[in-house]
């Protein structure tokens, strides 16, 4: 048998642990006032508290900041791509036109031969030019219509019927042709009015 008290010697007071975790409890809980180091601790962790929301917050503008200069650079590129996708484009018309251009003077040869009754002629030029539509051109027919001096040239000039109007085609001397659009080569008319 062992004696009671030679066991209590051998491990801690069970009441004086009690007590201490107690009153690390009561700090917490509020039961007890609070001592100038708890105090203190508390100003800190404010201060903490403080310092990170403050933090937080200059992290969050900054990111705001650094997401707003990655998007107008994304609508920046994306713009430069459109831009330089259409001055590709734009060369490349241009280059074709310069190509569609050269091969006028074929065109106006195969017309005079077309108009003179020339044999063998009209499937080559039906042919060169039903190329060249596909491709983008496209001949003026001015003919009977008002004077555009922007797809026209008038070369000859006849009075009119003494009304005033406007001036109106009334021969196409040398067919005009546009590109994609724009003017290729303006027409040579012959205008009355």
């Amino acid at each position: 048998m062992t004696d009671s008290s030679d066991t209590r010697g051998a491990t801690p007071d069970l009441d004086d642990f009690e007590n201490e975790r107690g009153s690390e409890v009561d700090d917490f809980t509020g039961d007890h006032p609070r001592t100038a180091d708890a105090d203190a601790d508390a100003d800190a962790v404010a201060e903490a508290e403080a310092v990170f929301e403050h933090d937080v917050a200059t992290l969050l503008a900054e990111r705001d900041q650094f997401k707003d200069i990655a998007l107008r650079l994304q609508a920046d590129f994306e713009n430069y791509r459109k831009r330089v996708t259409t001055q590709q484009a734009d060369e490349i018309d241009r280059a074709t036109g310069k190509i569609a251009e050269s091969l006028l003077p074929v065109l106006d040869a195969c017309e005079a031969a077309f108009a003179h009754r020339v044999e063998g002629v009209e499937s080559i030029w039906s042919a060169l030019i039903g190329t060249l539509q596909k491709q983008g051109l496209q001949a003026l027919d001015l003919a009977g219509q008002m004077f555009d001096p922007a797809v026209a040239e008038a070369v000859m000039h006849e009075p009119g019927d003494g009304d005033g109007g406007e001036p109106l085609v009334t021969e196409v001397l040398r067919t005009g042709y546009t590109w994609k659009g724009r003017v290729l080569r303006p027409a040579m008319v012959k205008v009355r009015g």
